[in-house]
Protein backbone atom coordinates (compact mmCIF):
# COMPACT_ATOMS: atom_id res chain seq x y z
CA UNK A 1 0.00 0.00 0.00
CA UNK A 2 0.95 3.30 -0.60
CA UNK A 3 2.32 5.86 2.40
CA UNK A 4 -0.55 8.11 1.10
CA UNK A 5 -3.03 5.59 2.09
CA UNK A 6 -2.13 4.62 5.17
CA UNK A 7 -3.64 5.62 8.56
CA UNK A 8 -2.44 8.37 10.91
CA UNK A 9 -3.18 7.84 14.34
CA UNK A 10 -3.36 11.17 16.39
CA UNK A 11 -4.43 11.65 19.80
CA UNK A 12 -7.06 8.99 19.88
CA UNK A 13 -8.06 9.40 16.57
CA UNK A 14 -6.85 7.48 13.43
CA UNK A 15 -7.43 8.81 10.38
CA UNK A 16 -7.98 6.24 7.64
CA UNK A 17 -5.42 8.01 5.34
CA UNK A 18 -3.36 10.96 4.92
CA UNK A 19 -5.46 13.04 2.77
CA UNK A 20 -6.80 16.12 4.00
CA UNK A 21 -9.13 18.89 3.15
CA UNK A 22 -7.37 21.82 3.42
CA UNK A 23 -9.92 25.02 4.62
CA UNK A 24 -11.09 27.17 2.35
CA UNK A 25 -13.46 29.92 2.53
CA UNK A 26 -16.68 29.49 0.95
CA UNK A 27 -18.51 32.71 1.34
CA UNK A 28 -22.01 31.02 1.54
CA UNK A 29 -23.77 32.24 4.59
CA UNK A 30 -26.36 33.88 2.91
CA UNK A 31 -28.23 35.30 5.41
CA UNK A 32 -25.49 36.57 6.81
CA UNK A 33 -25.77 34.81 10.37
CA UNK A 34 -22.97 32.69 10.21
CA UNK A 35 -24.78 29.55 9.70
CA UNK A 36 -24.64 26.24 7.77
CA UNK A 37 -26.67 26.56 4.55
CA UNK A 38 -27.06 23.48 1.52
CA UNK A 39 -24.09 24.57 -0.22
CA UNK A 40 -22.13 23.80 2.75
CA UNK A 41 -23.61 20.11 3.40
CA UNK A 42 -23.17 19.24 -0.57
CA UNK A 43 -19.68 20.78 -0.41
CA UNK A 44 -18.28 19.29 2.18
CA UNK A 45 -19.97 15.69 2.24
CA UNK A 46 -19.20 15.06 -1.55
CA UNK A 47 -15.52 14.80 -0.31
CA UNK A 48 -16.68 12.55 2.24
CA UNK A 49 -17.96 10.28 -0.49
CA UNK A 50 -14.98 10.82 -2.54
CA UNK A 51 -13.00 9.26 0.14
CA UNK A 52 -11.07 12.32 1.86
CA UNK A 53 -9.58 10.80 5.13
CA UNK A 54 -9.73 14.34 7.02
CA UNK A 55 -12.25 17.43 6.06
CA UNK A 56 -11.26 20.28 7.73
CA UNK A 57 -14.41 23.06 7.63
CA UNK A 58 -13.65 26.75 6.35
CA UNK A 59 -11.89 29.26 8.95
CA UNK A 60 -14.87 29.97 11.37
CA UNK A 61 -15.26 33.08 13.32
CA UNK A 62 -14.61 32.93 17.26
CA UNK A 63 -16.58 36.28 17.04
CA UNK A 64 -19.00 38.40 14.63
CA UNK A 65 -16.20 41.10 14.32
CA UNK A 66 -13.49 38.47 13.33
CA UNK A 67 -15.25 37.60 10.03
CA UNK A 68 -13.39 38.08 6.87
CA UNK A 69 -16.92 38.68 5.29
CA UNK A 70 -20.70 38.64 6.38
CA UNK A 71 -20.98 35.32 4.56
CA UNK A 72 -18.45 33.69 6.38
CA UNK A 73 -18.86 30.84 9.08
CA UNK A 74 -19.42 31.83 12.70
CA UNK A 75 -19.14 29.54 15.70
CA UNK A 76 -19.73 32.45 18.42
CA UNK A 77 -23.03 31.09 19.24
CA UNK A 78 -24.69 28.76 20.37
CA UNK A 79 -27.12 29.36 17.86
CA UNK A 80 -24.70 27.67 15.01
CA UNK A 81 -24.37 24.40 16.48
CA UNK A 82 -27.49 22.79 14.93
CA UNK A 83 -26.04 23.39 11.54
CA UNK A 84 -22.12 22.47 12.67
CA UNK A 85 -23.85 19.42 14.57
CA UNK A 86 -25.42 18.28 11.25
CA UNK A 87 -22.42 18.81 8.86
CA UNK A 88 -20.86 16.83 11.25
CA UNK A 89 -23.15 13.73 11.28
CA UNK A 90 -23.14 13.52 7.18
CA UNK A 91 -19.45 13.06 6.96
CA UNK A 92 -19.24 10.57 9.89
CA UNK A 93 -22.03 8.62 7.90
CA UNK A 94 -18.92 8.03 4.93
CA UNK A 95 -16.45 7.11 7.37
CA UNK A 96 -14.50 10.32 7.20
CA UNK A 97 -13.46 12.67 10.10
CA UNK A 98 -13.92 15.87 10.01
CA UNK A 99 -12.12 19.14 11.50
CA UNK A 100 -13.34 22.62 12.29
CA UNK A 101 -10.59 25.73 11.63
CA UNK A 102 -11.03 28.41 14.41
CA UNK A 103 -10.19 31.82 13.12
CA UNK A 104 -10.41 35.82 13.99
CA UNK A 105 -9.61 37.88 10.74
CA UNK A 106 -8.22 40.57 12.53
CA UNK A 107 -7.18 43.67 10.26
CA UNK A 108 -8.21 41.69 7.33
CA UNK A 109 -11.84 41.95 7.94
CA UNK A 110 -14.24 43.45 5.10
CA UNK A 111 -17.00 44.36 7.57
CA UNK A 112 -18.65 47.46 8.48
CA UNK A 113 -17.59 49.15 11.56
CA UNK A 114 -14.76 48.95 13.48
CA UNK A 115 -12.03 45.74 13.04
CA UNK A 116 -9.09 45.20 15.33
CA UNK A 117 -5.48 44.51 15.08
CA UNK A 118 -2.36 43.99 17.37
CA UNK A 119 -1.34 47.50 16.71
CA UNK A 120 -3.07 50.04 14.12
CA UNK A 121 -1.37 49.51 11.20
CA UNK A 122 -3.56 48.92 7.76
CA UNK A 123 -2.87 46.07 5.29
CA UNK A 124 -1.90 47.54 2.40
CA UNK A 125 -4.65 49.79 1.41
CA UNK A 126 -7.70 48.22 3.78
CA UNK A 127 -9.26 49.53 6.23
CA UNK A 128 -6.92 50.98 9.50
CA UNK A 129 -7.55 48.97 12.26
CA UNK A 130 -7.67 49.72 15.48
CA UNK A 131 -5.26 48.58 18.35
CA UNK A 132 -7.17 46.09 20.43
CA UNK A 133 -7.02 46.63 24.43
CA UNK A 134 -6.14 44.44 27.01
CA UNK A 135 -9.82 43.63 27.56
CA UNK A 136 -10.49 43.10 24.06
CA UNK A 137 -7.59 40.57 23.81
CA UNK A 138 -8.86 38.69 27.13
CA UNK A 139 -12.37 38.59 25.16
CA UNK A 140 -10.59 37.45 22.01
CA UNK A 141 -9.12 34.40 24.18
CA UNK A 142 -12.26 33.55 25.45
CA UNK A 143 -14.07 33.58 22.64
CA UNK A 144 -11.88 31.03 21.36
CA UNK A 145 -12.39 28.52 24.21
CA UNK A 146 -15.79 28.99 23.54
CA UNK A 147 -15.37 28.36 20.08
CA UNK A 148 -13.49 25.13 21.40
CA UNK A 149 -16.32 24.17 23.45
CA UNK A 150 -19.10 24.46 20.87
CA UNK A 151 -16.51 22.16 18.61
CA UNK A 152 -16.28 19.42 21.02
CA UNK A 153 -20.42 19.67 21.45
CA UNK A 154 -20.74 19.68 17.81
CA UNK A 155 -19.12 16.24 17.86
CA UNK A 156 -16.47 17.31 15.54
CA UNK A 157 -12.80 14.83 15.52
CA UNK A 158 -10.14 17.97 15.08
CA UNK A 159 -9.53 21.79 16.13
CA UNK A 160 -7.16 23.38 13.70
CA UNK A 161 -6.25 27.50 15.00
CA UNK A 162 -5.56 29.62 12.50
CA UNK A 163 -2.95 31.33 12.99
CA UNK A 164 -1.64 32.43 8.89
CA UNK A 165 -2.29 34.28 6.21
CA UNK A 166 -2.16 37.40 7.89
CA UNK A 167 -5.52 36.30 9.88
CA UNK A 168 -5.21 37.93 14.16
CA UNK A 169 -3.16 35.38 15.34
CA UNK A 170 -0.85 35.82 12.58
CA UNK A 171 -0.82 39.42 12.73
CA UNK A 172 0.36 38.75 16.63
CA UNK A 173 3.48 36.94 15.80
CA UNK A 174 4.55 38.97 12.39
CA UNK A 175 6.59 42.07 13.32
CA UNK A 176 5.41 42.93 10.41
CA UNK A 177 1.93 43.65 12.11
CA UNK A 178 2.75 43.85 15.53
CA UNK A 179 4.05 47.34 16.55
CA UNK A 180 3.13 46.96 20.20
CA UNK A 181 5.54 47.42 23.00
CA UNK A 182 3.54 45.77 26.05
CA UNK A 183 3.37 42.11 26.66
CA UNK A 184 1.74 41.08 23.26
CA UNK A 185 4.35 42.68 21.47
CA UNK A 186 8.50 43.32 20.43
CA UNK A 187 10.41 40.31 20.97
CA UNK A 188 9.53 36.86 19.62
CA UNK A 189 8.10 35.28 23.14
CA UNK A 190 5.99 38.10 23.66
CA UNK A 191 4.39 38.08 19.72
CA UNK A 192 3.86 34.38 20.24
CA UNK A 193 2.04 35.29 24.00
CA UNK A 194 -1.33 35.67 22.62
CA UNK A 195 -1.61 32.38 20.62
CA UNK A 196 0.33 30.75 23.36
CA UNK A 197 -2.46 31.60 26.14
CA UNK A 198 -5.41 30.59 23.37
CA UNK A 199 -3.48 27.30 22.89
CA UNK A 200 -3.93 27.13 26.70
CA UNK A 201 -6.90 27.99 27.13
CA UNK A 202 -8.22 25.98 24.24
CA UNK A 203 -6.68 22.24 25.58
CA UNK A 204 -8.37 22.97 29.16
CA UNK A 205 -11.55 22.10 27.27
CA UNK A 206 -10.76 20.06 23.98
CA UNK A 207 -9.11 16.87 24.69
CA UNK A 208 -8.79 15.58 21.02
CA UNK A 209 -6.02 16.52 18.19
CA UNK A 210 -5.39 20.36 18.17
CA UNK A 211 -3.40 21.41 15.11
CA UNK A 212 -1.86 24.79 14.25
CA UNK A 213 -1.83 26.53 10.70
CA UNK A 214 0.65 29.18 10.36
CA UNK A 215 2.51 31.21 7.35
CA UNK A 216 6.00 29.59 7.57
CA UNK A 217 7.20 32.24 5.10
CA UNK A 218 6.34 35.97 5.05
CA UNK A 219 8.53 36.74 1.82
CA UNK A 220 9.61 39.87 3.44
CA UNK A 221 13.08 40.66 4.44
CA UNK A 222 11.84 41.53 8.37
CA UNK A 223 9.54 39.17 8.14
CA UNK A 224 9.27 35.39 9.46
CA UNK A 225 10.93 32.67 8.18
CA UNK A 226 10.97 28.85 8.79
CA UNK A 227 13.53 29.37 10.93
CA UNK A 228 12.06 31.45 12.84
CA UNK A 229 9.57 29.37 13.87
CA UNK A 230 11.81 26.41 14.91
CA UNK A 231 11.72 27.52 18.49
CA UNK A 232 7.74 28.52 18.33
CA UNK A 233 6.97 24.86 16.86
CA UNK A 234 8.70 23.61 19.83
CA UNK A 235 7.01 25.35 22.27
CA UNK A 236 3.65 24.19 20.45
CA UNK A 237 4.28 20.50 21.10
CA UNK A 238 5.31 21.44 24.36
CA UNK A 239 1.58 23.11 24.52
CA UNK A 240 -0.03 19.98 23.35
CA UNK A 241 -0.11 20.70 19.67
CA UNK A 242 -0.15 17.84 17.39
CA UNK A 243 0.27 19.03 13.84
CA UNK A 244 1.43 22.51 12.41
CA UNK A 245 -0.24 22.79 9.32
CA UNK A 246 2.01 24.94 6.99
CA UNK A 247 1.23 27.90 4.80
CA UNK A 248 2.93 30.88 3.77
CA UNK A 249 2.11 34.67 2.74
CA UNK A 250 -0.48 36.89 3.75
CA UNK A 251 0.54 38.65 7.15
CA UNK A 252 1.71 42.00 4.25
CA UNK A 253 1.72 42.45 0.34
CA UNK A 254 4.38 40.48 -0.91
CA UNK A 255 5.78 38.84 -4.08
CA UNK A 256 5.43 34.70 -4.07
CA UNK A 257 7.19 32.70 -6.27
CA UNK A 258 4.72 29.75 -6.03
CA UNK A 259 5.06 26.63 -7.63
CA UNK A 260 4.12 23.08 -7.37
CA UNK A 261 5.15 22.02 -3.84
CA UNK A 262 7.16 25.77 -3.12
CA UNK A 263 6.12 25.07 0.40
CA UNK A 264 6.72 21.77 1.40
CA UNK A 265 10.71 22.62 2.32
CA UNK A 266 8.88 24.38 5.48
CA UNK A 267 6.94 21.29 6.72
CA UNK A 268 10.13 19.36 6.29
CA UNK A 269 12.06 22.03 8.48
CA UNK A 270 9.55 22.10 11.17
CA UNK A 271 9.26 18.18 10.92
CA UNK A 272 13.06 17.52 10.96
CA UNK A 273 14.32 20.23 13.66
CA UNK A 274 11.27 20.63 15.78
CA UNK A 275 10.42 17.12 15.95
CA UNK A 276 6.66 18.20 15.11
CA UNK A 277 4.39 16.25 12.72
CA UNK A 278 3.59 18.57 10.01
CA UNK A 279 0.90 19.16 7.21
CA UNK A 280 2.03 20.07 3.68
CA UNK A 281 -0.26 22.62 1.33
CA UNK A 282 0.42 24.60 -1.78
CA UNK A 283 0.08 23.16 -5.36
CA UNK A 284 -0.19 19.83 -4.63
CA UNK A 285 -2.00 18.24 -7.38
CA UNK A 286 -0.66 14.77 -8.37
CA UNK A 287 -0.84 11.57 -6.44
CA UNK A 288 3.39 10.91 -7.17
CA UNK A 289 3.54 14.01 -5.63
CA UNK A 290 1.84 13.81 -2.61
CA UNK A 291 3.66 9.95 -2.05
CA UNK A 292 6.88 11.52 -2.83
CA UNK A 293 6.71 14.08 0.18
CA UNK A 294 5.32 11.21 2.70
CA UNK A 295 7.94 8.89 1.63
CA UNK A 296 10.53 11.27 2.14
CA UNK A 297 9.34 11.75 5.52
CA UNK A 298 8.91 15.47 4.56
CA UNK A 299 5.82 16.08 6.11
CA UNK A 300 2.88 13.76 8.02
CA UNK A 301 -0.14 14.42 6.31
CA UNK A 302 -0.94 15.81 2.51
CA UNK A 303 -3.22 19.01 2.97
CA UNK A 304 -5.34 19.12 -0.77
CA UNK A 305 -7.36 22.85 -1.69
CA UNK A 306 -7.91 23.37 -5.15
CA UNK A 307 -6.89 20.04 -6.27
CA UNK A 308 -10.04 18.85 -4.67
CA UNK A 309 -12.52 21.80 -5.91
CA UNK A 310 -11.40 20.59 -9.14
CA UNK A 311 -12.16 16.61 -8.25
CA UNK A 312 -13.88 15.82 -5.09
CA UNK A 313 -13.05 11.89 -5.89
CA UNK A 314 -9.22 12.89 -6.17
CA UNK A 315 -8.52 10.00 -3.50
CA UNK A 316 -10.62 7.57 -6.47
CA UNK A 317 -7.92 9.14 -8.92
CA UNK A 318 -4.74 8.94 -6.70
CA UNK A 319 -5.59 5.17 -5.71
CA UNK A 320 -5.53 4.52 -9.04
CA UNK A 321 -2.66 5.80 -10.21
CA UNK A 322 -0.44 4.61 -6.74
CA UNK A 323 -2.02 1.12 -7.46
CA UNK A 324 -3.76 0.92 -4.05
CA UNK A 325 -6.97 -0.54 -3.64
CA UNK A 326 -9.32 2.32 -2.19
CA UNK A 327 -12.67 0.56 -0.85
CA UNK A 328 -15.22 2.48 -2.70
CA UNK A 329 -19.21 3.58 -1.31
CA UNK A 330 -21.49 1.05 -1.70
CA UNK A 331 -23.75 2.83 -3.92
CA UNK A 332 -20.68 3.44 -6.34
CA UNK A 333 -19.22 0.00 -6.32
CA UNK A 334 -20.13 -0.32 -9.91
CA UNK A 335 -19.06 2.32 -11.47
CA UNK A 336 -15.50 2.61 -9.47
Amino acid sequence: MSQLFTPFPVRGVTLKNRIVMSPMCMYSSTNKDGRITNWHRTHYTSRAVGQVGLIVVEASAVTPQGRISEQDLGIWSDDHLEGLKELVDLVHEQDAHIGIQLAHAGRKAVLPGEIVAPSAVAFGDMKAPVEMTIGQIQETKRAFKDAAVRAKTAGFDVIELHAAHGYLLNEFLSPLANKRTDAYGGNADNRYRLLSEIIDEVRQVWEGPLFVRISAHEYLPEGLTPEDYIPLAIKMKEQGVDLIDCSSGGVAPAKIDSYPGYQVPFAETLKREAGVATGAVGLITSPIQAEEILKNGRADLIFLARELLRDPYWPRTAAKELRTELKPPVPYERGW
